[in-house]
């Protein structure tokens, strides 16, 4: 089983995030329980460069959070007339022109996009309170494994907002847009056993297992050869978008590839 805390030293260790490389499996951790690991656009800009600070080696990103929570979402000081310490408040970003607000929220995204590269399977182990912005990130993960207290919410309607940190659509390709539309519409709570029977989450374990599962995983996940598990990932992320036929040419190309890889006559 892969350790997902490793005695090293961190690649990265500010804003609440650290980031730590054990050869082909890093482990990315949100370091804020006292806050519920609460997120704020400089956790954002550490999850960012975390993204790209993983050297070429890793092939399995652990996502995972210190405490009870994973995360309560947004820190509610965003909400204040004031805001972050050096960030633009919310009414800030309300008086901008339509490009600055765009540019804003879309540098916010960044944090969330990276984790669905096609180099990579990121794995969020999620305990705990995941709410709003948590959710979202959870969502931003190509798997999820979730303790059984887990609690999803996505509770930007009752504050008269929408999800907006990429994970509208993961959510609708897990669980279909009627059930996605009431989760997000209510902002009531997914327990385990509903994320598992919807396919949020690919497993749901007891609380003092949780690492211990997300370990086996990812070992798992690095038995088969890089290269094919890179061009199944590409072939599963894009048969939503493609018809059937395009999906049989897609597949009969993608193995075309990995024959001639395997012969030693790739390019």
């Amino acid at each position: 089983m892969a350790s997902l805390d490793p005695v090293i030293d961190p690649v990265l260790d500010k804003d609440g995030v650290r980031l730590t490389v054990d050869d082909a499996i890093a482990t990315v951790t949100l370091t804020n329980p006292a806050k519920r690991n609460a997120q704020s656009p400089v956790l954002w800009r550490a999850l960012a460069e975390a993204g790209r600070l993983l050297p070429g080696t890793v092939r399995v990103v652990v996502l995972r959070a210190e405490g009870k929570s994973f995360s309560a979402g947004l820190d509610r000081q965003a909400f204040t007339p004031e805001g972050f310490d050096g960030e633009p408040s919310f009414l800030d970003l309300a008086r901008g022109s339509d490009a600055e607000l765009d540019a804003t929220i879309a540098e916010y995204q960044e944090a969330f996009t990276w984790w669905r590269r096609s180099d990579l399977v990121s794995i969020a182990a999620v305990q705990g309170h995941a709410i709003g912005a948590g959710f979202q990130l959870a969502l931003a993960c190509d798997l999820r494994v979730v303790a059984d207290d887990v609690q999803f919410a996505m509770r930007e309607t009752s504050l008269g907002l929408v999800p907006d940190l990429t994970g509208t659509h993961p959510l609708v390709g897990l669980v279909g847009y009627a059930r996605a539309l009431e989760i997000c519409a209510t902002g009531r709570f997914v327990h385990a056993d509903e994320a598992v029977a919807t396919g949020l989450a690919n497993i749901a374990v007891p609380g003092d297992q949780l690492d211990a599962a997300v370990g086996d995983l990812a070992t798992a996940l690095l038995a088969a050869p890089r290269d094919a598990v890179i061009e199944t990932k590409a072939l599963l992320r894009g048969a939503q978008d493609r018809t059937y036929e395009e999906q049989r040419t897609a597949e009969r190309q993608a193995q075309a590839r990995r024959l001639r890889d395997l012969a030693g006559l790739g390019d």
